[in-house]
């Protein structure tokens, strides 16, 4: 199931269960889960892209291994709001995989985030081949930090 309101999948996710990140390119997927608690975000891994049921096979054992109960998708939004060719890939794959898998997602604007990742990275001196490595899962995380950071600004709904 697809979820348009992002506050959605802090309800959806059922209590104790993480939340996965990912951070699609054309070539990589960056990958960071969230603890049990919905207040941190860690990069865990980049995967090699290659074919819709490989990709998907691997972030299906993922989700079981980490007991995801959702998942937060980089939208590469413009920056002027607008949707181009690159949203519309990123939607399709989340409609690829949930025709495979019932998992709650939602999407989260990613604008900058590889960008204020490397920049950190530089400032942190790690070298070209070291940032080349890691920047995919480090997006991923800064992005699923931005939408825990959210999630918790939410007003707490009464029981």
């Amino acid at each position: 199931m697809a979820i348009r309101n992002p506050a959605e999948l802090k309800e959806v996710a059922a209590n104790g269960r993480r939340l996965m990140a990912l951070d699609l390119g054309s070539k990589t997927i960056g990958v960071a889960l969230s603890d049990t608690r919905l207040t941190i975000a860690s990069p865990l891994e980049t995967i090699r892209r290659t074919k819709f049921r490989a990709d998907a096979t691997r972030l299906r054992h993922l989700v079981a291994l980490h007991d995801v109960g959702g998942l937060v998708i980089g939208l590469p939004v413009a920056m002027d709001g607008s949707e181009g060719p690159r949203c519309q890939s990123v939607r399709q794959f989340a409609a690829s995989l949930l025709e495979t898998d019932e998992i709650p997602i939602a999407f989260w604007d990613e604008r900058l985030s590889t960008a204020a990742v490397t920049r950190g990275m530089i400032d942190a001196d790690l070298t070209r081949k070291r940032r080349a490595a890691i920047v995919d899962r480090a997006a991923a995380a800064y992005i699923l930090q931005g939408f825990l950071d959210y999630l918790a600004r939410l007003p707490v709904a009464p029981e």
